[in-house]
């Protein structure tokens, strides 16, 4: 996935972003990305749970209307959210999946076959892949820990090539739990 970091590998990126876009037929009109053949813009409304990923949709919506791309931004009530979310009814969400270093059948509801069309599954992307599915598969049932490691960074490859996911952020730091194990004496000292 590219990098940024600095105003020259966004300008980059975006460059390379027209130029896959005109590979794929789309070109820039009056400072909006079309489709070349119909002229219909490229344009899709991402939608949110409330304001707070809005610090993160809204720069990634200025960058793309940089390239002539129209995302709107719209966050909508929670019931309405889980609604939509369950029954696929969004052009794009923000979304995440627990994971943890030893990753299991949790991955079928994430992003295999037979959640693809399931209402309420987190298979929000819809992935039907018979090789989803069998990486799948070796990552449940890997024999030992090196194979469950190859298994999940082929899933990962994979899962990566075809685009169903935009990485865009992730926490910089580590949730930890703690317990306050200090108190005060009882009665409190009068001064």
């Amino acid at each position: 996935n590219p990098v940024n970091g600095d105003t020259r590998a966004l300008r980059n990126n975006m460059r390379e972003a027209i130029r896959l876009l005109q590979e794929a037929g789309y070109e820039r009109r009056d400072g909006r990305m079309v489709d070349a053949e119909t002229g219909e813009p490229l344009s899709f409304e991402v939608i949110l749970n409330g304001p707070t990923i809005e610090r993160v949709a809204l720069p990634f919506s200025e960058d793309l209307a940089k390239i002539g791309i129209d995302m709107r931004v719209r966050a909508v009530e929670p019931s309405q959210y889980v609604n939509r979310v369950r029954s696929r009814n969004f052009d794009m969400i923000y979304a995440g999946w627990a994971q943890s270093l030893s990753p299991g059948n949790e991955q079928f509801d994430y992003f295999g076959s037979e959640a693809a069309d399931r209402e309420a599954s987190r298979n929000y992307g819809g992935i039907a892949d018979p090789a989803v599915d069998e990486l799948i598969r070796r990552v449940v049932f890997a024999e030992n820990r090196e194979g469950l490691v190859a298994a999940t960074k082929a899933l990962d490859r994979v899962l990566m090539a075809n685009q169903y996911v935009i990485p865009s952020y992730t926490a910089r730091n580590t949730r930890i739990a703690y317990r306050d194990k200090f108190g005060r004496p009882d009665p409190l000292p009068k001064y």
